[in-house]
């Protein structure tokens, strides 16, 4: 482990037979928690009650997971607060500003990082370091994108960084043995040319020449690479809207029959249809609680209905059509108390954080359905919007249907109610 604070606990880094501080540990109640403060998630579990949709507790879930896993573990981490950073911010015209408190510890990291020197500075190259460079400089690049409109210094000096830490095939190191996050090269390569993409401007007016290079490599590694199984494909598809070149059109219309193929009747998608076992790294292969039984019929999840419904609506599916509305109507439905969508985890029966991961794709799967309409507030002096008032944050229509029973904004909160009838 390296002596600067920030470099002392690693993003999931740890032999893959052994226990990290930053991997998932042995069983505990909170899924998340601010010891000091007090302050914690409870467990995540798929006994946890549903509710009718609240993007407020959804929200607020997804900002107190960040801050508290930073608060205890004091890294970056992709099931978690790397999900906040990436994710949050297209989020910014329905639910405000993402917390910024959150861009500061990418940006201390990032700054940590380039501190280093010599073998400090070549250990950089290996185990997860380069994966976790590129999550957070695309979150960096997003909170440009979507909240100041402009690229930052910040995000110029992460992406010259993530460049620097590409390996020579193109790809971006990473373990193998946590899926769907730390477990794949492959993986990591859609994550540093999103963020590359996503930055404005920064191909075209101020990389090098050798990092152009670089991005086109990486490009070419991603168009020319068999993807490992279709969890894979899908990033790949996700990655394709950013950078139309990297598929054929023929390509992407083939992977999105797949993707519809995969659907299961009640509306949603598993992720275990995607991230098959005989498809996994020996080093990755699933713990004994999951039974043949899952395998074999799996139940639909938050993190594959949320994550295929963004991707399918990015590819330019129409949102009206009746696939789509069905996943949407399964994420409508499938909430639960704490704000999370339940999602069970790929590697231990424990913390199950990909919960975390599943109510962020299901929110913006949600946004980008048209569901969640626009925030409104009094503007701040930079023209972004003020705390949302939640009576104008409502489903399309201001109805939705939750367990099949109609629902509405009956209390002016933001969250749906089921009516209630008089006798």
């Amino acid at each position: 482990m390296k002596s600067l604070r920030v470099l002392s606990i690693a993003l999931g880094v740890f032999a893959c037979a052994s226990w990290s501080v930053c991997g998932e540990e042995p069983a505990r109640s909170p899924q998340y928690e601010n010891t000091d403060a007090g302050q914690t998630i409870a467990a995540a579990s798929a006994d946890e009650e549903k509710i009718t949709f609240s993007a407020r507790k959804a929200d607020a879930y997804l900002k107190n997971g960040a801050l508290y896993w930073w608060a205890e573990k004091g890294c970056v981490t992709c099931h978690t607060n790397g999900i906040y950073g990436v994710e949050r911010p297209s989020l910014t015209p329905v639910l405000g500003k993402p917390e910024a408190e959150v861009r500061s510890h990418f940006v201390a990291q990032i700054d940590d990082f380039h501190k280093l020197a010599g073998d400090e500075r070549k250990d950089l190259h290996g185990g997860v370091r380069p994966t976790q460079v590129a999550v957070i400089t695309r979150g960096l690049v997003e909170w440009d994108k979507h909240v100041t409109g402009r690229l930052s210094d910040e995000s110029k000096k992460a992406l010259s960084l993530m460049f620097e830490l590409q390996a020579p095939d193109g790809s971006w190191a990473n373990i193998d043995c946590w899926p769907p996050y730390e477990s794949s090269v492959f993986q990591g390569a859609t994550v540093a040319v999103m963020a590359a993409a996503t930055a404005r401007g920064w191909l075209d007016e101020i990389a090098s020449e050798e990092e152009r290079a670089k991005y086109q490599k990486a490009v070419s590694y991603l168009r020319t690479t068999d993807p490992g199984h279709d969890y894979e494909r899908l990033l790949r598809l996700w990655t394709a809207t950013r950078v139309p070149s990297l598929l054929s059109d023929d390509e992407k219309q083939a992977f999105i029959e797949v993707v519809w193929k995969q659907q299961n009747e009640d509306g949603g998608w598993s992720m275990l249809d995607f991230y098959t076992f005989e498809n996994w790294s020996a080093a990755s292969r699933p713990r004994g609680f999951l039974t043949k039984a899952e395998f074999d019929d799996p139940p639909s999840d938050g993190h594959m209905t949320g994550l295929a419904l963004l991707v399918l609506i990015d590819s330019g599916v129409d949102i009206k059509d009746k696939r789509i509305e069905r996943g949407v109507e399964w994420l409508l439905a499938n909430q639960r108390e704490s704000g999370r969508w339940w999602t069970r985890s790929l590697n231990t029966d424990n913390y199950h954080f990909m919960t975390y991961s599943a109510t962020a794709y299901a929110l913006i799967a949600l946004h980008k359905a048209g569901r969640l309409k626009k925030a409104t507030g009094e503007s701040d002096d930079a023209g972004n919007a003020g705390p949302v008032r939640f009576s104008e944050h409502l489903l399309a229509g201001n109805f939705g249907y939750v367990f099949g029973v109609a629902a509405a904004d009956l209390d002016g909160d933001g969250d749906l109610d089921k009516p209630r009838h008089s006798r």
